[in-house]
């Protein structure tokens, strides 16, 4: 396993982590996104997201940004507050190495400190194993798959939805709301 610096994303990185999202786009089916979008739209994501508050991180190898990790919300209604969505993408050339682990213990930590109860993953294609893996090593359990809901490629592909409870879970009603959204 290869030890990267894992660290909060700042700007100065969005041109990497844009890099990386874009080859995931063209040739993954970790995204069912079609077009890659732009640095300038990834700018608002990053911004859109921290500034509500949630945590992004981005795992360095050499001073080098080879894969980034954030939450966001899993859906907009207010009394999903404690429930993120997690999302974590790597260069290819640094698959198999422990850099997702790592980044997903950190963003799973943070998450926990920060006040949130539930994750959720949802993953693109049900043959990604890679990310499978990760999501259980870290403790994620398999709620579901909805079949053939994407199409790209040319072929129709699955979501697989995992769930891990942060803290207290759902063990004990929160006294606060995790930060600002």
């Amino acid at each position: 396993m290869s030890a990267a610096e894992i660290r909060p994303a700042t700007e100065a990185d969005l041109p990497s982590v844009t890099a990386i999202y874009e080859y995931a786009v063209r040739f993954g089916t970790a995204t069912f996104e079609l077009v890659p979008p732009d640095l300038a739209e990834m700018t608002r994501r990053f911004k859109a997201l921290t500034d509500g508050g949630f945590p992004y991180f981005v795992a360095l190898l050499d001073g080098r940004a080879v894969g980034y990790a954030y939450a966001g919300p899993y859906r907009p209604r207010p009394a999903y507050r404690f429930t993120v969505e997690n999302s974590i993408y790597l260069d290819p050339s640094i698959h198999r190495r422990g850099i997702g682990l790592q980044l997903m213990q950190r963003l799973i930590a943070e998450c926990e400190a920060r006040g949130y109860r539930q994750m959720i993953a949802v993953i693109g294609d049900s043959a990604n194993a890679g990310s499978v893996g990760v999501h259980v090593k870290t403790g994620f359990t398999l709620i579901g798959t909805h079949p053939n809901v994407g199409l790209k490629f040319g072929r129709w592909l699955d979501t697989v939805m995992m769930q891990r409870p942060l803290g207290d879970g759902g063990a004990t009603v929160p006294t606060e709301d995790p930060g600002p959204r």
